[in-house]
């Protein structure tokens, strides 16, 4: 990280916090510029942009001053839910400063191109900024083969319904798996097979060898990290495999790498690192910016490029100028990247008090999945016969929402006894009392199970 960027996100964390409060005085550049080891124009840079940001003043002749005090604004009534069911962004995480600032420049910038249809592809000075950037995330390629999409569903719808250079139909999917795509295969009366992804994300190799051998499988859906609902993340050799199994029987893989930012583990890499060739790497930047922008990224390997850009044509002409323009400034600004630091440091916290609270609470009603340092999903086995709308229905009459998994997998295939589990939307400071009530409802339930 750049250190004027790292000033910021320091100040900004003492903003909300409280350490630093409303109309307090900040260090001055000198003493920061000591403190930072850096020149005093970075300490002026990172004052520059958290001026911009409406979170600190300057006084001539005196210094800078903290505007407000941020952390009060994440304080949630007690009354409120306790929505675990959610994977939408924490609106209290995102920099609606920042961005106004990104969209105010980008009608600037681009006012003429705001009048005009674009390309399919998209913005030309994008695509460069985002090879770039996906090397970042060990994707390499070319302008050529980058495609902005209106999120990441019309990727997906656009590789369900388009032909592959294989000449094959079916789409595999892991179980469970995305539930929006399902409901898209299934509308579309798509052949669909699917492959079972164990509690702990293993994947049975020699059965996905068995099925790309013998089934007229055109590709194959996986999310090796950060599972939704799952969690988990397939291991190197997992990956490594998956690859060499697509290009030796020729199936595509659709890589869908939607939480890619909230890595910690800077030698974790994706599918497409291993093999190019057949792999299509999708990314999403809902989950650090506004899932509202609707942008998403496609990167595909050249013998896929001329149809998906035909069917993306096709489809809506161009995805919205005024979000990809946006999306350009706030990278190379560096925003993106502060702020991806400081939403990945929050949900790993938070993660991290749901692990510890679950296992406080579990006694011999649930087994926890083994703990994870980032992401924003684990889950919890439940007892067998347990009746789980039973439970569902009665943490929400206690304003605990937990997701039904039901459509997360497909009708041939058996949920597995399991409880998805999401921090975005639950504060920090409110994850055990949440916890308490479903680990409390849970033996409520085997409790009564027993006296049957």
């Amino acid at each position: 990280m750049y250190k004027y960027l790292l000033i910021v996100n320091d100040i900004e964390q003492q903003l909300e916090q409280g350490q630093i409060k409303a109309g307090q005085k900040l260090p001055s550049i000198r003493d920061l510029s000591l403190r930072y080891a850096c020149n005093k124009s970075t300490v002026i840079r990172a004052f520059t942009l958290l001026e911009s940001r409406h979170l600190i003043y300057p006084i001539p002749q005196s210094g800078y001053y903290a505007v407000q005090q941020r952390g009060a604004s994440l304080q949630l009534p007690e009354n409120t839910v306790f929505d675990f069911s959610s994977a939408a962004p924490d609106p209290e995480l995102f920099p609606y400063l920042d961005f106004k600032h990104c969209v105010d420049k980008a009608f600037d910038m681009y006012k003429n191109e705001l009048f005009i249809y674009g390309t399919s592809q998209g913005l030309p000075s994008l695509l460069r900024l985002l090879c770039k950037h996906l090397a970042n995330y060990k994707v390499f390629t070319k302008p050529d083969h980058v495609h902005i999409t209106s999120g990441v569903q019309q990727a997906l719808a656009i590789l369900a319904l388009m032909p592959f250079p294989n000449k094959k139909h079916g789409i595999l999917l892991e179980q469970p798996s995305y539930h929006l795509f399902i409901q898209l295969v299934e509308s579309y009366q798509l052949p669909v097979h699917g492959i079972r992804r164990s509690p702990h994300g293993d994947l049975d190799l020699n059965h996905l060898e068995h099925l790309f051998r013998t089934e007229d499988i055109k590709f194959f859906y996986t999310m090796p990290r950060f599972h939704n609902p799952l969690g988990c993340s397939y291991s190197e050799p997992t990956k490594k495999a998956i690859a060499k199994l697509a290009k030796r029987y020729d199936v595509y893989i659709v890589e869908d790498d939607y939480l890619a930012d909230l890595e910690l583990d800077s030698k974790s890499d994706p599918i497409y690192a291993y093999d190019s060739s057949h792999v299509i790497y999708l990314k999403s930047y809902a989950k650090i910016l506004f899932p509202g922008l609707r942008v998403g990224v496609a990167v595909l390997p050249s013998a896929l490029d001329d149809v998906f850009g035909t069917f993306k044509k096709i489809a809506d002409i161009d995805s919205p100028m005024l979000s990809q323009a946006a999306l350009e400034i706030y990278i190379q600004s560096g925003m993106f990247e502060r702020r991806k630091h400081a939403i990945r440091d929050a949900y790993s916290r938070r993660l991290q008090q749901l692990h510890e609270s679950l296992h406080a609470y579990m006694e011999d009603s649930y087994s926890v999945a083994s703990p994870r340092q980032s992401g924003v999903h684990t889950h919890i086995m439940l007892p067998p016969h347990l009746p789980i709308p039973v439970l569902l229905d009665r943490l929400r009459k206690k304003q605990v929402l937990i997701q039904n998994l039901t459509p997360n997998y497909l009708p041939n295939f058996e949920p597995l006894p399991l409880m998805n589990l999401s921090i975005t939307r639950v504060s920090e400071e409110r994850i055990d009392r949440g916890v308490r009530i479903i680990a409390d409802e849970i033996k409520h339930i085997v409790k009564q199970g027993r006296r049957v």
